[in-house]
């Protein structure tokens, strides 16, 4: 999950919120610099954290706090390596070519940490095996994979940006990342809240998209069911931004 800090306490958002916030992004695509089978691509993109199940996992730190995705380093490897076995399974169900985007995506972020474990290795050469095959079964030029799976990892990072409160202060550019077409593009908020990117990349010349966050007022937390129950009966927040072009 995404934990932002407030006045009072913690404003959290799942991950399947995030990436369903990613989807909704990849719909505002211009349509004829969409990449190869949009609608599937983007089921892909609103599955792919998939596996993050806030309510039964370990989701609280030493400290008390909710734990952001991003302390999350020092987890099992083998046991991270079963839900990405998991989730690469499970994708399947929806396709071979949302399989493939969501194998690709397991490979990016797990690569770096190839030899830490057998049984992730095995699963990164399981990965690799499979998006050939799947290639293959479907026709379609590797060019073409990896330009779907550019737009999705866009889509994801622009998301992200969104949910953890990185948007610059005093109207500054940061850089998204490189798009499908290997154009960089740069994201900025105004003073009047509007967020400009550059290239626009976008169909409409203005739209809005949101996300649900949960407002928690309480700072520490006794233990996992204690954080659990406060989430589940939390306030929601619905945090919106609104694109336009400059």
């Amino acid at each position: 999950m995404i934990v932002n800090p407030t006045q009072n306490g913690w404003e959290v958002i799942y991950h399947r919120a995030h990436a369903l916030l990613a989807a909704q992004l990849a719909g505002q695509w211009r349509r004829k610099d969409a990449p190869v089978r949009l609608y599937e691509t983007l089921a892909a993109i609103s599955h792919h954290d998939d596996l993050e199940k806030e309510w039964e996992e370990d989701i609280l730190s030493e400290g008390g706090a909710p734990n952001d995705f991003t302390l999350n380093s020092n987890a099992d490897v083998d046991a991270g390596a079963d839900k990405l076995a998991e989730l690469a399974k499970n994708a399947l169900y929806r396709g071979r070519w949302v399989a493939l985007l969501i194998s690709m995506h397991i490979s990016r972020l797990n690569e770096p940490s190839r030899g830490q474990s057998a049984k992730l290795d095995k699963l990164l050469d399981e990965q690799l095996k499979n998006q050939q095959r799947w290639r293959k079964e479907l026709g379609i030029e590797k060019e073409d994979v990896d330009s779907a799976y550019a737009f999705m990892q866009w889509c994801d990072r622009l998301s992200l940006i969104l949910c953890q409160q990185e948007l610059p202060a005093d109207e500054r550019f940061l850089e998204i990342s490189k798009g499908p077409d290997d154009q960089r593009y740069d994201i900025m908020q105004r003073s009047d809240n509007l967020v400009i990117v550059k290239p626009w990349p976008f169909q409409d010349d203005k739209f809005t998209v949101n996300v649900e966050a949960c407002a928690l007022s309480q700072v520490k937390f006794e233990s996992n069911s204690e954080l659990t129950q406060a989430l589940q009966e939390a306030p929601i927040k619905v945090l919106e931004w609104t694109f336009v072009k400059s």
